[in-house]
């Protein structure tokens, strides 16, 4: 008769069979990550997750990428999160690129007060900036000064990355929050200027008026970390933006540039000018329309205080209606809206000034999820006029910016006053919501001048005319040719930031708003998609911890010893209770 297999040796068996089982389960799993790279990210943001964008970009780096972040050390909370985040999106750059090296460093580990100091002026130097939040402890309050930056080193070149980002409306929590949402996007792309060899070419459209290169001096050095930047009259040249290129019998119209830049023009454009920037859309040309329909401006009114304000004629709305916008001769009053200084008395013989919220200076806070504004501080505009999607259905229309719930539109010819300042704004009158303020149009654009050409030119191989794009095309209008334009004293040579305000000392988010435009309308590679990706962080509640801080910690800290232990005894008493069962 067999002997039959004890409980005790049957579970010693099942047990050995299930780490043999184990073990050749890990070297398959093994043999096949070998093969094929994987990871899986089970967060519900997909917080450990890559773009496409950014994987391609690592994945093709050809030397080492050397990242020094300043971000150590006994850190407030709140920074403890960011240093936290951007060590695991780096730990990430490294498990899709070998050639991703980085070290955390804190500048101020020194105790030699001098050496501190060098250390700090060095950092300086490379363009990072400093700051010092004041921190609670039991102790009492604490100010601690702390670089939210990184040094990242590619090749021979070195370029500085802000961690923090500069944000307007938003306490500390908002702040690094957004900031963390921001960082793949901020990295990549440094690490995307650090690797260009050859930079595309854009263009700022002059001889109608346009801003100046002083008056965009800012956003054009921002401009070239990207970009080959020029400058260029059109002169009724058909090749101003176009390169003209003869094979054989066969000749080919190449744009010259990925994008223009039409900043504020004040005269009106001629047929021939209209002709050529059409043609330039008709090729694969991207433009950035920056439109001021109405004469406004603070110059004329600080001195006589009130002034009549009149459209402006540019000769462009039958063209822009035909791809699909028209900006409106009109201006938009906002109740959010960034403030003026107001003469309120006089202290002695000195004027008193206070500050006041100037409704034609509205403030665009984005609410689309588009790349271009997902994220953006405030936008600042100066006398903007609302811009309309019309006609050309088969163009896609975005509106990436708008006016808030409190507006209301201003039809000119109008008077605009200073005294209104005076007055407490009735909220009645301030009715309209979500006026539109930039808008994008993409798709195949149809030529202004289709049907409009003679056989003979239409027919000309030298003019090549185009009554449709060859291919989708993109342009963004905006209601605002100021939104642009930085403060430049042509007295002293100073110049301040576009979009810092001098009189509150808040820098908005015009300039990030430019960039966004420049970079969707150029990038080919889909980098700015990144900046759709949203981090959830999970922020504990101040207030419910200080009130609740003791039952906080002995929940914390007394629950997972008590499920041990109710565990525990359970799955003793199921294996009593098997093998009692076997042994009866």
């Amino acid at each position: 008769m067999a002997k039959v297999p004890s409980p005790s040796s049957r579970l010693k068996r099942s047990a050995i069979l299930n780490l043999v089982l184990l073990v050749v389960l890990l070297i398959l799993a093994n043999l096949a990550a070998s093969f094929k790279f994987t990871r899986f990210d089970l967060t519900s943001e997909r917080r450990y997750s890559l773009s496409d964008a950014t994987i391609s970009l690592l994945e093709n780096l050809d030397d080492y990428v050397y990242v020094k972040v300043y971000l150590e050390g006994d850190l407030p909370a709140n920074y403890t999160k960011l240093r936290n985040s951007t060590k695991e999106l780096l730990d990430e750059f490294r498990a899709y690129s070998s050639f991703v090296e980085y070290e955390f460093i804190n500048p101020s580990e020194s105790e030699n007060e001098k050496e501190r100091r060098a250390i700090y002026q060095q950092l300086l130097d490379a363009g990072l900036t400093y700051t010092n939040p004041v921190e609670q402890k039991a102790s009492g309050v604490s100010q601690t000064l702390i670089w939210p930056g990184a040094l990242i080193t590619f090749k021979t070149r070195t370029l500085p990355l802000q961690l923090l980002r500069s944000q307007t409306y938003a306490n500390e929590e908002e702040l690094i929050t957004r900031s963390v949402n921001d960082l793949e996007y901020e990295m990549t792309n440094t690490i995307r200027k650090l690797g260009t060899v050859i930079k595309p070419r854009i263009c700022f459209i002059e001889g109608h008026g346009e801003l100046d290169s002083l008056d965009t001096k800012d956003v054009t050095i921002s401009l070239e970390e990207y970009y080959a930047v020029e400058r260029k009259r059109l002169d009724s040249n058909l090749t101003s933006l176009v390169l003209r290129a003869e094979k054989g019998d066969t000749v080919k119209f190449i744009p010259r540039y990925k994008a223009i830049i039409i900043a504020r023009p004040d005269s009106a454009f001629s047929e021939k000018d209209k002709f050529i920037i059409d043609q330039y859309i008709m090729r694969g040309g991207k433009v950035l329309w920056l439109i001021n329909k109405v004469d406004a401006s603070m110059d004329s009114l600080n001195v006589y205080s009130n002034k009549f304000v009149y459209p402006i004629d540019l000769n462009l709305d039958d063209q822009l209606f035909r791809y699909g916008a028209r900006v409106n001769p009109d201006l938009v009053a906002d109740l959010r809206a960034s403030v003026i200084p107001v003469v309120a008395g006089m202290v002695g013989n000195q004027p008193r000034f206070i500050p006041k919220r100037w409704p034609f200076f509205p403030l665009s806070l984005p609410a689309s999820k588009h790349p271009v504004v997902n994220n953006l501080n405030a936008t600042r505009f100066e006398f903007v006029s609302t811009v309309d999607t019309v006609g050309a259905p088969d163009i896609k229309k975005t509106i990436l910016l708008s006016s808030s719930k409190r507006s209301r539109i201003l039809s000119t010819p109008a008077r605009i006053s200073l005294n209104i300042l005076r007055e407490t704004p009735d909220p009645r009158q301030y009715s309209s919501s979500g006026l539109p303020f930039a808008v994008l149009l993409e798709g195949s654009f149809t030529s202004i001048f289709r049907n409009r050409m003679s056989p003979q030119i239409r027919n000309s191989d030298k003019i090549g005319f185009l009554e449709s794009s060859v291919k989708p095309g993109a342009m963004i209008v905006v209601g605002d040719g100021d939104v642009i334009k930085n403060s430049y004293s042509r007295t002293t040579g100073r110049m301040s930031p576009l979009g810092y305000d001098r009189y509150t000392g808040e820098l908005f988010g015009n300039k990030d708003f430019i960039l966004n435009c420049v970079n969707y309308l150029c990038d080919d590679s889909g980098l700015i998609s990144v900046r759709s990706r949203e981090v959830k962080l999970r922020l504990l509640d101040e207030t419910q911890v200080k009130s609740s801080r003791t039952s906080i910690q002995i929940r914390n800290v007394l629950v997972p010893i008590l499920l041990i232990l109710v565990s525990g005894l359970i799955l003793s008493f199921l294996r009593k209770r098997k093998f009692g069962r076997n042994h009866s």
